[in-house]
């Protein structure tokens, strides 16, 4: 038996509802219908549809509003929502875009399109769950993030480790540190931060889409490094924590964009150390460092 996508369409004429069902059941899809935002929230909370059509101009809560509840019911961030809707003003589009949808038909709809158009979201939708199947499957802590720092996706394993779903927030501080690094387009940047009490390093990867930024998580024990760094060659906290990311590969400049400090801080820092672990230059104090930390 083959597959049949099952499709979700959300309007409230019924002479539309109608003319979609029909449309798509001939086109080989499973159909479900809904006359309300609230009735297709309610059916998405007990299944999860392959795809959505959605009317914009709903009673009760609009199609926008409607589309953002949606992405984040659990395990409905991925599905994509194609609005239908007479309003054909640019913001009317950028309004749907931003709520979450991928696609933007204006009525009359034409069968044919959405048939063609939903065939096309379908098999990417399926191909962005397929990747993310083979980043679970490999362990990766991945998330991904618009610029003001709502998730719009994440691995199951990213999503255990920061608590954080579709359609949800990062903590204010990781939000404006995403916020700010977006607006002077850095990448490759690392931040440590609180999720729940655990110190968590998030390194922005790069932008992947219009508004889409590939974020990496990892649980670091940064106290228990530090402790053995001082103990190793007694240390102060603040070179302790330069030692400790010069030895994670970061420059200078990386280490004072992460420690908020000048590279002639971190220079002269620097200096203490070579002295204190009686080494010359930065390639045997990592070394010395990677020893200390039982990583060689």
């Amino acid at each position: 038996m083959s597959f049949r996508p099952t499709i979700l369409v959300v309007d409230d004429d019924p002479a539309m509802l109608g003319l979609l069902s029909e449309t798509l059941e001939k086109a080989g899809y499973n159909v479900l219908v809904a006359l309300q935002g609230e009735m297709a929230l309610a059916v998405m909370a007990r299944i999860t549809p392959d795809a959505v059509m959605l009317d914009a101009m709903l009673p009760g809560i609009d199609g926008f509003e409607t589309c953002r509840r949606m992405k984040q019911i659990p395990g409905c961030g991925l599905v994509p929502v194609i609005f239908m809707t007479g309003l054909t003003e640019t913001n009317n589009v950028i309004d749907g875009l931003q709520a979450g949808g991928v696609d933007y038909v204006t009525k009359p709809v034409r069968p044919d399109e959405v048939v063609a158009r939903l065939k096309v979201h379908l098999a990417n939708a399926g191909l962005t769950r397929s990747v993310q199947a083979a980043m679970d499957a490999a362990g990766r802590f991945l998330l991904a993030a618009d610029r003001d720092g709502q998730v719009l996706w994440s691995t199951r394993q990213a999503a255990e480790l920061t608590g954080l779903g579709a359609g949800e927030k990062l903590p204010k501080t990781a939000a404006d540190w995403l916020t700010e690094r977006v607006a002077r387009e850095a990448s490759s940047e690392t931040r440590l931060l609180d999720f729940g009490g655990r110190t968590v390093e998030l390194v922005l990867l790069g932008q992947i889409g219009a508004d889409e930024f590939l974020l990496r998580v990892t649980v670091e024990d940064v106290a228990g490094d530090l402790a053995r760094l001082r103990a190793h060659a007694a240390l102060t906290p603040r070179e302790a924590e330069v030692l400790l990311w010069l030895a994670r590969g970061k420059s200078n400049r990386d280490i004072g964009t992460i420690l908020t400090v000048s590279p002639r801080t971190v220079d002269k820092h620097l200096e203490q150390i070579f002295v204190k672990l009686g080494v010359e230059n930065r390639a045997t104090a990592v070394v010395a460092a990677l020893k200390a930390l039982g990583s060689t």
